[in-house]
């Protein structure tokens, strides 16, 4: 469910800030003669700023939230989750819950229910950059929608709020990884045929995945051939690439026999060690030896002596065979 995204700056440049302080340019077309005067065409003279600010990418959209690290898991690691959402402000009336949810039927960006609660799509392509600015203006449109209907996927307004100005930094963040898709529908068992060959589809298509309980933003899953671990790690890229350098070089970086640390990827500004696990390893076998790994790992990150030439070989390993997929 990875998806690879280009890098580009997280600044982002509002549109009208040329014109005048203050000024707003008015919504005009492409072609149209540009507001401010100058004689160009709108698209060729404040629209290119515009056009900028919609696609510029910020490289940490989950950033100030708490549990960032599962925000990323679940947008690109884990096929079935949900956890619940806890607002700044009080819910309004009619809607008794917010959920995130890893998927929704039809790829919808956001739900509500019949019941008026609100389910809202964490892994749907969006229209700008900046995720966390979509996700809040499909969650804002969501709380008014009426029971019963989907919410469709727009561009969210460039001075729009975005998931850190909606959600309690202050609230759990706490993650439920699902074997399958059945919290689609309220009452699985009685679906109709056409709900039920939909969640089959989907259910066999997930890869089994668990969160792991002793360390923040870990998750195992099984494929055909082999176990992973993937774990999302909150740390300063270059300290976190220095410690797993000094953990490599010592002989440290395993996670049991027969396991391996394989590399790493980029995923919204965060780094994701991944490691190769046997495939009769389960989540409960690498939960103690994951949380002895957390211990190693931050006494390596408070070392602060040069890399011995050993370590050093072990961090270009490890740089090499790093990837980005957001």
């Amino acid at each position: 469910m990875a998806k690879k995204r280009p890098q580009t700056k997280a600044n982002r440049p509002r549109t009208g800030g040329g014109v005048s302080a203050g000024a707003d340019i008015p919504v005009v077309g492409a072609r149209e003669p540009c507001p401010c005067g100058s004689g160009r065409r709108y698209k060729a003279c404040h629209g290119r700023a515009a056009s900028h600010a919609a696609t510029e990418l910020v490289q940490r959209p989950f950033e100030g939230l708490a549990g960032e690290g599962d925000w990323v898991a679940l947008r690109e690691l884990v096929p079935a989750a949900t956890a619940e959402l806890t607002l700044k402000e009080s819910l309004p009336e009619g809607v008794p819950s917010v959920t995130l949810a890893t998927v929704l039927p039809m790829a919808w960006p956001a739900l509500r229910r019949d019941d008026g609660s609100v389910l809202l799509g964490l892994q749907n392509d969006t229209a700008s950059g900046d995720i966390s600015r979509d996700l809040a203006d499909t969650l804002s449109r969501a709380l008014t929608a009426e029971p019963g209907t989907s919410v469709q996927s727009r561009r969210a307004p460039a001075d729009g709020p975005r998931l850190q100005d909606l959600l309690d930094a202050d609230a759990a963040f706490a993650p439920v990884v699902h074997t399958g898709f059945e919290f689609w529908v309220p009452d699985a068992e009685n679906a109709s045929p056409e709900v039920t060959a939909s969640l089959e589809r989907a259910n066999a298509a997930a890869i089994p995945t668990v969160r792991l309980e002793g360390v923040d933003a870990a998750y195992w899953c099984r494929t055909p051939e082999k176990n992973h671990l993937r774990w999302v790690m909150p740390h300063p890229e270059e300290r976190l690439l220095d410690a797993l350098a000094r953990l490599h070089a010592a002989g440290r970086s395993a996670l049991g026999e027969g396991t391996r640390l394989v590399g790493s990827f980029r995923a919204h500004g965060l780094v994701v060690p991944v490691w190769d696990l046997p495939s009769e390893m389960t989540a409960q076998d690498v939960e103690k030896p994951a949380t002895e790994f957390a211990e190693h790992l931050a006494e390596a990150l408070a070392s602060t002596e040069p890399l011995t030439p050993e370590e050093r070989r072990a961090r270009g390993g490890l740089t090499n065979r790093q990837v980005t997929l957001s």
